[in-house]
């Protein structure tokens, strides 16, 4: 991989990790797409730390005082009703089915899943899925109105993130939405709860930069550049859903999807 590939994979997985629209899905299309060779899933998931990077700068006020909340409540009973410290163990709880799954099926998901008749179709009906939320939802309920139940719930539809084209903070979103939460609050909520898992994956990952099946300098140009797309990103998309519903990315990821499966029933690229 050169600077060049580097540089627009880095582009792309600031751009998509945090629209509805699949980060990992792209960073398996757009490779394929230009010929080049698939960057694999352990770049995929180290890149990401760049994204995760940028959650944690632009959250870190609110990551500080529900950190600090949590820790305290530990040994103080009076805290722990508090809305912080009940932040910090939704997110910790809704983190164990993604990190379970991920570490259960990783040898599919390194392999058998970088499909793109599998991408292209969780494109779609994710997409489709995510549609159907938003028409379904009621839209009216806050981050302060979450409880354990929901936690999960919106949890264990991070876990559909781990089949590439599905999306993690679309598959959170979803959840979100169905259970009746507005579309900024569903995306805030799928930021903060993204941050265990994607940090958990990239570390793991980056064992293979000391085995030589990662190239080191092209992973940190990806990373680095990944990390402002990603920034900028967050401010933009938090401030589009006050006023605009997730509808548009749905369209783009079904005319995507669509195209891709057209490309491959004509032969016209390969699946893997």
């Amino acid at each position: 991989m050169n600077v060049v590939e580097a540089t627009v994979l880095g582009i792309v997985q600031g751009l998509t990790e945090f629209l509805p629209i699949s980060s990992s899905g792209h960073l398996l299309i757009v490779p394929k797409l230009l010929g080049w060779k698939d960057p694999g899933a352990a770049f995929t998931a180290v890149i990401q730390l760049g994204t995760m990077a940028a959650v944690v700068i632009y959250f870190r006020r609110d990551l500080v005082r529900i950190l600090t909340t949590w820790t305290k409540s530990l040994w103080t009973p009076d805290l722990r009703p508090h809305q912080d410290a009940r932040l910090g163990w939704y997110i910790g709880l809704g983190t164990v089915p993604v990190a379970v799954i991920g570490l259960a099926l990783n040898d599919f998901i390194e392999g058998g899943a970088r499909n793109l008749w599998l991408n292209a179709s969780s494109l779609i009906v994710l997409g489709l899925l995510l549609m159907v939320a938003e028409w379904a939802g009621i839209g009216k309920r806050e981050v302060a109105d979450l409880n354990l139940r929901d936690g999960l719930i919106i949890g264990g539809f991070q876990a559909l993130a781990l089949i590439p084209g599905s999306s993690r903070s679309g598959s959170t979103m979803t959840g979100a939405l169905f259970l009746g939460y507005t579309r900024e609050a569903a995306a805030r909520y799928s930021f903060l709860l993204s941050i265990p898992a994607v940090v958990l994956s990239g570390l793991f990952e980056l064992r293979k930069a000391f085995d030589g099946s990662l190239q080191v300098v092209p992973t940190l140009i990806a990373t680095v550049v990944s990390f402002v797309v990603g920034y900028a990103c967050i401010a933009w998309l938090l401030k589009f859903l006050t006023r605009h519903s997730t509808n548009v990315f749905v369209y783009y990821r079904v005319a995507l999807g669509g195209a891709l499966l057209g490309l491959l029933a004509a032969g016209a690229i390969s699946a893997t």
